[in-house]
């Protein structure tokens, strides 16, 4: 039995260094942390601009295409990692799937920048 317990000392002295380190992480801030905050740290702010409007004020549809479209991309381009990974077991079929899929995706993009959704004026 003192075996087994001698071979889990390592894991538990790894597990107290983890909590002490984590506890003065977390209790040192409070110690340290200049405590008298000035009027211009506890005013709103937000993206460099002082809160000037309504907080449920109109935006751009700029802001939501651009949104959207760095979604519809960082997705696309996620399909990319598996298909790498099984690059040989797939042969040629997998090859000319992923050349017709590389296709559309470019196909789309140069739609986009045909039509200015990737320009900001």
């Amino acid at each position: 039995m003192n075996d087994l317990l001698t071979a889990y000392l390592p894991l538990v002295i790894f597990i107290g260094v983890s909590l002490v380190i984590a506890g003065a992480l977390l209790v040192l801030p409070f110690i340290v942390a200049y405590k008298q905050p000035d009027p211009e740290k506890l005013s709103a702010y937000e993206c460099g601009f002082n809160a000037f409007d309504d907080a449920r004020m109109k935006f751009d549809v700029r802001f939501y295409l651009v949104a959207i479209l760095f979604i519809i991309f960082d997705l696309e381009v996620a399909f990319l990692f598996p298909w790498a990974i099984t690059f040989g077991d797939l042969g040629w079929l997998g090859f000319w799937s992923m050349m017709s899929f590389l296709a559309v995706l470019t196909v789309g993009f140069a739609y986009e920048w045909k039509k200015g959704a990737l320009e900001w004026d």
